[in-house]
């Protein structure tokens, strides 16, 4: 081996069984060097006479858990991972994978070319390539058909979940069970006593199992896929291995891989990836920041967003109280925490026990006083901005030193709510979206005069719980609600000038929104955010809400609704609309969906230059986490950032123009350069 090539393989006898170890840490990852070491390890294991069977295990904390994807869309070096694996797979003495921590996805690849399989209980094994917006590139549709059949393939392959090791046997995937501490001598035992029976080669197997289900799959999943590629291609490659011969088959998948590899949405998929963990970092904070310890949470408000936020806490075993001003608000606010949790233990998520468990750690207060003991208090009442400087005032005297106090706002300055205070480095915004103990986004604003270890304690905290961080700095509305703001402005201008609501609200259902701007102001409300006095008509949205139509709760507003919350197009709105339309003077016209694409999200990108260039985002990525997890931007463009480039940001520069907006300087910058963000 040349010197710059890290030995990241070696070989151990013992007696008749070679031992091939892969180490490259953290996580035996198939890098090139990983591939060459496997080549010319197991070429000298084949070419040993006294070797009569081979084991393959790693060293560390797993087994090979998948392919480097730091190397994808770099030049190719070391041996074809393919080439690699059919080597192994041809060997003629019997090959035994010894499997312990994760095969994932490469790492599973290589495992099924083994012969056999061995897994500690504790290990999981899975495709997850789906997750990323590919498939198993390396023989994975083809071999898993021929191991745990097709049903059981197309679910591994489409979905993407792991499976731990006992179901694995049950499934025909594992071979057997070693002991957890005994993993290589268990291994080598194995091998010793499949000497005798020699080779089995998985592409020699047949394919088993009925290929209905995989229309099955289909439709169980259509609302979950919608708009994704990878689900439908892993299954046409599974389905591919039931009727053709097995070359033919990798060749097909093959096909289909390099389809994926070399489209946008799993380009879009990697970048999320990557951009999540991005998202983490924080700049310009010492990697050293010792963080505040929280062992007991406060939360104000026991409303819908104050008992979401704490059943995040609840779940991971943080001590909670909560405070409220009146007895009644506070008892409804904890029966629907415990409604949520019975439905969830109802459908498996919990033992009925745990519910008790979680249920026990809330002291619920009608005081502030009760707060003096907490380590981390959240504020979640509703918007506004003198009762939140009051209870930060409040909560400056009681809380104790060194206690970190958020407040839950979702537009407000919270440098203004910090100066209520005499702590303002203890004070920050941790912006949780509703419903808090379902959506993963945590906004947490870092306001002028936040202390480092404050900052970090509170990203730190949202991991602990689940949630996927990331920090934004103090602006109106912050990342997402900031940029929300023009597409919604533009929304209702296009119903002025010839778009209904239900077109509006398709041509965003249609890029692959969970629903459009009117769809989303029915769901959560017409009325948020309303002045409350009927008699001030100023919009389409005063009117609406003077005539009671709050939205879906009051089966009515941008839409009308049945029993069952179904909307319908509603001919009064179409008359509210024609009055406002009339009023402003403005001729009714065609609108096509470029247009409305071009008017609401256009201008989302441009506010997002905006957000870049102020500082008010660390990083174009983190705003498409942002817009990812907190809004349902689909996964497969990547977050409106990513998906400018992809769009071309010259293209949304000049439609901006057009169509009379002021072009941010730094989207000006990237279209003129033809560049993404």
């Amino acid at each position: 081996m040349s010197e710059e090539t890290p030995v990241s393989v070696t070989m151990q006898k013992d007696g008749e069984v070679a031992v091939v170890i892969v180490n490259n840490p953290p996580v035996n990852a198939l890098s090139w060097h990983v591939r060459q070491g496997l080549k010319d390890n197991f070429e000298a294991a084949l070419a040993d006479d006294g070797v009569k069977a081979i084991v393959l295990r790693c060293d560390g904390a797993t087994f090979i858990a998948g392919a480097d994807i730091s190397e994808f869309g770099k030049p190719p070096r070391g041996p074809d991972f393919n080439a690699v694996l059919n080597m192994i797979e041809a060997a003629t003495k019997p090959v035994v994978a010894a499997i312990h921590g994760t095969a994932l996805g490469g790492g599973l690849e290589t495992a099924l070319v083994c012969h056999y399989r061995v897994a500690v209980p504790s290990a999981k094994l899975g495709v997850p390539e789906v997750k990323l917006g590919l498939l198993p590139g390396a023989g994975g549709t083809q071999r898993l058909p021929r191991v745990v059949g097709v049903e059981a393939a197309a679910t591994m392959t489409s979905l993407g979940d792991p499976v731990p090791a006992p179901r694995a046997k049950e499934m025909g995937l594992v071979d057997e069970l070693a002991g957890e501490d005994s993993l290589a001598a268990d291994a080598i035992a194995f091998a010793r006593a499949k000497i005798a029976d020699g080779p089995r080669p998985t592409r020699e197997r047949a394919v088993f199992g009925d290929v209905g289900v995989i229309e099955k799959l289909k439709t169980a999943n259509a609302k979950r896929w919608r708009g994704f590629e990878a689900p439908y291609a892993n299954l046409a490659c599974v389905e591919a291995a039931t009727r053709l011969p097995f070359d033919e088959g990798l060749a097909f998948e093959r096909q289909e891989f390099m389809k994926l590899m070399m489209g946008s949405q799993s380009a879009a998929q990697r970048h999320i990836f990557f951009a999540e963990r991005q998202a983490a970092k924080i700049d310009g904070l010492p990697k050293d920041t010792q963080l505040r310890d929280i062992k007991k949470v406060g939360i104000i408000g026991a409303g819908t967003m104050g008992g979401g936020i704490m059943m995040n806490f609840l779940q991971k075993g943080f001590p909670c109280t909560i405070v409220e001003m009146q007895q009644e608000a506070l008892d409804r606010g904890l029966g629907v925490v415990r409604k949520n949790y019975d439905a969830s233990a109802a459908k498996g998520r919990f033992k009925p026990e745990q519910v008790d468990q979680m249920m026990g750690l809330i002291t619920p207060a009608l005081e502030l006083d009760a707060l003096a003991d907490c380590d981390l208090i959240i504020e979640a009442v509703y918007e506004n901005m003198d009762v939140k400087k009051d209870i930060f005032g409040k909560l400056d005297k009681i809380a104790k030193p060194g206690a970190i106090l958020a407040s839950n706002t979702s537009y407000l300055d919270v440098n203004e709510i910090a100066a209520s205070t005499s702590r303002p480095g203890d004070v920050l915004g941790m912006h949780f979206f509703s419903p808090a103990n379902v959506m993963k986004l945590l906004e947490v604003v870092r306001g002028d005069k936040t202390a480092p270890d404050v900052l970090a304690t509170a990203m730190a905290i949202g991991k602990k719980i689940g949630k996927v961080a990331v920090v934004a700095g103090v602006c109106h509305g912050f990342i997402g609600n900031r940029m929300l703001a023009p597409r919604q402005i533009e929304a209702q201008k296009l119903l002025l000038e010839g778009a209904t609501p239900a077109q509006v609200d398709k041509v965003h259902v249609d890029f692959g929104m969970p629903m459009g701007p009117f769809q989303m102001s029915d769901l959560a409300g017409v009325d948020i955010g309303w002045h409350r006095d009927p008699n001030r008509i100023e919009s389409i949205r005063d009117a609406l809400c003077a005539e009671g139509r709050w939205g879906q709760k009051k089966q009515a507003g941008f839409y009308d609704y049945d029993d069952k919350r179904n909307p319908s197009e509603s001919p009064r709105v179409a008359e509210i609309i024609e009055e406002f339309r009339q009023k402003a003077g403005i001729q009714k016209r065609e609108i096509s969906d470029q247009e409305i694409v071009e008017r609401t999200l256009y201008p989302m990108v441009n506010e997002g230059a905006l957000i870049l260039a102020e500082g008010k985002a660390q990083r174009a990525s983190d705003i498409d986490v942002v817009w990812i997890y907190g809004y349902g931007w689909p996964v497969y463009r990547g977050g409106p950032m990513f998906w400018a480039g992809l769009e071309g940001t010259d293209k949304i520069a000049a439609a901006l123009e057009k169509h009379g907006f002021t072009v941010a300087p730094l989207l000006a910058e990237k279209a003129a350069a033809k560049a993404g963000f």
